[in-house]
């Protein structure tokens, strides 16, 4: 049986994506919109949303926010919730990334990464979560990263960013699944965007942004809990996820050569 339930179709349905401006976000957009969804825009730069907008129609609506910032959010989300009545799925995909080695530790971008990527979720579900209970339903979706499952090299602050997002996933699941809000955990492996456009290495199984949408959208629609892709890239990943540190730190070592 699926963790949470399976929808069968987009039609009409009210979603909200948090981080639409460009990469897995504005890709999620699309593909709901394609697939007959109302869509909420939400991202610093209003200029890729108006754009969005303007392309699609009455079909999207633009609110500007910066997700760090509580009282943006939760005015997003009362305007969002005054104008559909409510809303069927929040997701958040909002978020920002720089490779970090532990010699270069700078206290000033650990700060802003953790305040992206962590309490920019929490902002997000602070905001929405009200409504959801109060209707009965919904969910949240929430875009981690595999980078998440262990530590890695260049990943000193994103990576503890993304596992506090697994973690809290798994909480509001345990919380919210008997009271009817759904919840998803999304952990791509690595996706062509201009996050990871700055990486000067070579990415395995590297996927487009298109792609990692239409894994998302497909695990929603049955209903999964954790939904992870590339398979061929994360189900690696996940087997040295359950390895003992004296095996794994060796492993890593010789994959990454690093």
């Amino acid at each position: 049986m699926p963790l949470n339930p399976p929808i069968s179709s987009w039609r009409e349905r009210r979603v909200w994506v948090v981080g639409a401006s460009t990469g897995i976000g504005r890709a999620l957009a699309e593909g709901l919109l394609a697939r007959g969804a109302r869509v909420a825009v939400s991202a610093r730069r209003t200029g890729p949303l108006n754009e969005l907008a303007q392309a699609q129609g009455e079909a999207v609506v633009v609110l500007p926010l910066d997700v760090t910032d509580a009282g943006q959010v939760r005015d997003a989300a009362e305007a969002l919730v005054a104008r559909w009545g409510g809303c069927d799925l929040v997701l958040c995909v909002a978020g920002n990334y720089q490779p970090m080695r532990a010699w270069e530790l700078d206290l000033s971008a650990a700060r802003q990464l953790v305040e992206v990527n962590v309490m920019g979720v929490f902002n997000v579900v602070h905001a929405v979560l009200p409504a959801l209970l109060a209707q009965g339903g919904g969910g949240i979706g929430i875009v981690s990263s595999v980078a998440g499952f262990r530590g890695l090299p260049r990943s000193l602050v994103y990576g503890p960013t993304k596992a506090a997002l697994i973690n809290l996933a798994e909480a509001l699941y345990l919380d919210l699944h008997g009271r009817g809000v759904a919840v998803h955990v999304i952990n791509p492996g690595f996706v062509k965007t201009p996050l990871t456009d700055q990486n000067d290495f070579q990415m395995p199984a590297l996927i487009s942004a298109e792609e990692a949408a239409a894994h998302t959208l497909r695990g929603i629609e049955r209903g999964a809990f954790e939904i992870h892709y590339p398979k061929r890239f994360t189900l690696l990943l996940k087997l040295l996820r359950v390895l003992p540190y004296r095996w794994y730190f060796p492993m890593i070592h010789r994959i990454t050569g690093l």
